[in-house]
């Protein structure tokens, strides 16, 4: 027996030691957001309560970010940043008049800088992800729920002014405003769930939003926030 236990010791000392480097060299994700995201991403909140506070306001809050975001967007997006606002996080703070005619200055307006490896793209999302709102209800929209693409799209270009700030992809167009962000991908980007709860009262999450709050049945909430959810 004093021969048969020792391989299973020497096993077990070298699965410590392993185990042990491992955490010495796990990717520290709260210490990232920290140290290159907590700069212009608000990670603690509340949201600015002024309207000189949304102004101000360098880039979108992160701190209900997991309510918010898809994991899986988020580790693609921390690799490879892409635009998501193009008149930026605030539109008034990158209006150009010509000639008598505003413009965006897209020249003025900075993406994202992060472009994180794969290991610390996943790191940073895992503690994206731990930043939840507990009053957000769960489980409320099904994304696969079969819907009517015409009454949606309705809902969104006429009957509402969704199309006003968001611009949306129906089939081959892109149609739609810039103020907001972008909602073309946005079925990988976001929680239908978070879409929903959006749209039931957008001053919630940003109470200077200049997205209205629309009183609407249970069922066009949902309808739009499966349209939204599709759109991929």
């Amino acid at each position: 027996m004093r021969y048969a236990t020792f391989p299973v010791a020497a096993a077990a000392c070298l699965l410590l030691l392993l185990a042990g480097q491992n955490a010495a060299n796990a990717v520290d994700g709260k210490a990232i957001i920290e140290g290159e995201c907590a700069s212009c991403h608000d990670m603690t909140g509340p949201a600015p309560a002024t309207a000189e506070g949304v102004i101000a306001r360098p880039a979108p809050d992160l701190f209900y970010a997991g309510s918010k975001f898809r994991r899986e967007w988020l580790v693609g997006w921390l690799q490879a940043p892409s635009q998501i606002r193009s008149a930026g996080t605030m539109f008034l703070n990158h209006i150009s008049s010509e000639e008598g005619k505003d413009r965006i200055a897209e020249e003025s307006i900075k993406s994202c800088a992060a472009q994180l490896g794969p290991e610390a793209a996943q790191a940073v999302a895992d503690h994206l992800m731990t930043l939840t709102d507990d009053t957000m209800k769960i489980g409320i929209v099904d994304p696969m729920k079969k819907f009517s693409m015409s009454k949606a799209r309705l809902l969104f270009t006429k009957q509402l002014p969704c199309s006003g700030c968001h611009q949306a992809r129906f089939g081959q167009r892109v149609i739609g405003g810039v103020s907001g962000p972008l909602l073309t991908e946005a079925g990988q980007r976001l929680n239908p769930d978070w879409i929903y709860a959006r749209i039931e009262n957008p001053q919630y999450w940003d109470p200077k939003t200049w997205m209205p709050k629309i009183g609407m049945s249970d069922d066009k909430r949902e309808l739009l926030a499966l349209l939204i959810s599709s759109m991929k």
